[in-house]
């Protein structure tokens, strides 16, 4: 058993979002099971959340301990807004995180296993490793997304030197774009920064990806929440990628994986009623927002399949009311459906009653589906979801895509034909079950993760 007798104190800093912070989160306790004391840093605002849905959970282990620093911002209704909290993210938070270093330090009057001694970042936050190298502070980048992605982004003063994008991001050719021969070609329409219903928006989504490569730069590894049996191919393109995943929670550590929405875990009770492979689980993420008559539809499509469904509707998943809908939804439905406001999803997926995923492709939710062999039906909504939706079902081949009509919806008879679709693919199937095999065994002992992450920790932070 690998550990760290001389304890050294590792910052973890994730970008301020649900998708970034619960893989920083699970990367701390492994590094923290291994001896190394670490400070998580969130902004006030985030750890106000994590807490409130985490009871208890800056007791969960003496090893991690958290911080805040501000983000600038005053109000939630600022934080929405992708313009107001990327500028004050950037004007406000390296100053106090600086600030945070050298107050830890005061504090340690001399202990040398008590200042700040490596720091791992999320590359979407690399202002931080500016921070770290301006005070002289080793260390690493963290991914949270596909290295697809990853090598997608890496790739942008490329794309713009050779007129596949302008300096907005906005694709110049509607190509099949291939970026190194070994590597499946990507599609104009999956750019992770990609949001023509609002360009303003995209233009800050994507100043704040195209400082990626430089922020890159500022150290020599980067840490990824993936496997090389997955992503050999865009691994093997990237010097210093370390894939360490998947990053999924054990039993023990469920109370630490650091959500920011209150879990029912009612539903997994009402799971254990249903047979095997029976019940299609439906949830979308964090930030997925829809119209009414789009949550009509994949209502409706649902209630046409008429099999067992978990759904996880958030009270914020739709831009305006549907009570009065949902609740004559619900009567009709409550023989065999059951709708909670946010679960806790490895232990869904990982239950036997659980069929398939109707998922929005987050990565950290694709990896929970594929980590557990569940077919995946894709409805992306934004960011890194439409990469991730074309691997999965043209390059995994492990789910399908559920399209819109020319109205961007999609229709209850889609949702309907594409879930039957992939309950009755065997082939689907059989993909999952080899990819959850690849999944398990890279981080078991002597897998290729865990490997990655013992001599990371060994010869990086030791």
């Amino acid at each position: 058993m690998l550990t760290m007798a001389n304890l050294r104190h590792v910052l973890v800093i994730p970008f301020p979002a649900q998708g970034h912070v619960t893989p920083l989160l699970k990367l701390s306790c492994c590094i923290a099971d291994y001896g190394a004391k670490v400070t998580f840093v969130n902004t006030e605002s985030i750890h106000a959340q994590v807490m409130a849905a985490n009871p208890g959970l800056d007791e969960g282990s003496n090893r991690i301990k958290f911080v805040t620093i501000p983000d600038g911002l005053e109000t939630d209704e600022e934080r929405k807004d992708p313009t107001k909290m990327l500028t004050s993210i950037l004007r406000v938070m390296p100053g106090h995180l600086q600030e945070l270093i050298e107050k830890v330090k005061k504090q340690s009057n001399g202990n040398e296993d008590e200042p700040i001694s490596f720091m791992i970042a999320d590359l979407t936050a690399g202002w931080a490793l500016e921070v770290a190298e301006r005070m002289g502070i080793k260390r690493a980048g963290f991914w949270p997304a596909s290295v697809s992605t990853l090598a997608l982004t890496l790739h942008i003063p490329q794309l713009i030197e050779g007129g596949v994008i302008d300096n907005n991001g906005i694709a110049l050719k509607n190509d099949i774009i291939t970026i190194w021969k070994d590597l499946p070609p990507y599609k104009s329409n999956d750019f992770t920064w990609k949001c023509p219903e609002d360009p303003m928006t995209q233009k800050v989504f994507f100043q704040c990806v195209s400082s990626i490569p430089l922020y890159r730069k500022r150290s020599n590894s980067v840490l990824c929440n993936s496997f090389h049996e997955l992503e050999a191919s865009a691994i093997s393109v990237i010097p210093g990628a370390l894939p360490i995943g998947p990053l999924i929670a054990s039993a023990r550590l469920f109370h630490l994986r650091g959500s920011l929405w209150n879990e029912d875990s009612t539903c997994l009770k009402w799971l254990d009623q249903h047979p095997a492979q029976s019940v299609i689980y439906v949830a979308f993420g964090s930030t997925s927002v829809f119209s009414p008559e789009q949550f009509y539809e994949l209502a409706h499509g649902l209630e046409q399949i008429a099999r067992p469904f978990l759904w996880v509707v958030r009270p914020d998943l739709t831009d305006r009311p549907v009570t009065e809908f949902l609740d004559g939804f619900l009567q009709r439905v409550r023989n065999y459906g059951k709708v909670v406001q946010w679960a806790p999803q490895e232990e869904v997926l990982a239950h036997h009653s659980v069929a398939c995923f109707f998922t929005h492709c987050g990565w950290n939710s694709t990896l929970e589906g594929l980590s557990n062999g569940v077919p995946l039906l894709c409805r992306p909504y934004f960011g890194d979801q439409f990469l991730n939706r074309s691997f999965v079902c043209d390059v995994w081949r492990v789910g399908l895509g559920v399209d819109g009509d020319e109205n961007g919806v999609a229709t209850r008879h889609e949702v309907r034909t594409k879930m039957l679709a992939v309950l009755g693919s065997e082939e689907i199937r059989a993909n999952c079950l080899r990819v959850k095999e690849m999944a398990r065994k890279s981080v078991s002992e002597g897998g290729s993760s865990l490997m990655n992450l013992q001599s990371f920790i060994k010869h990086t932070i030791a």
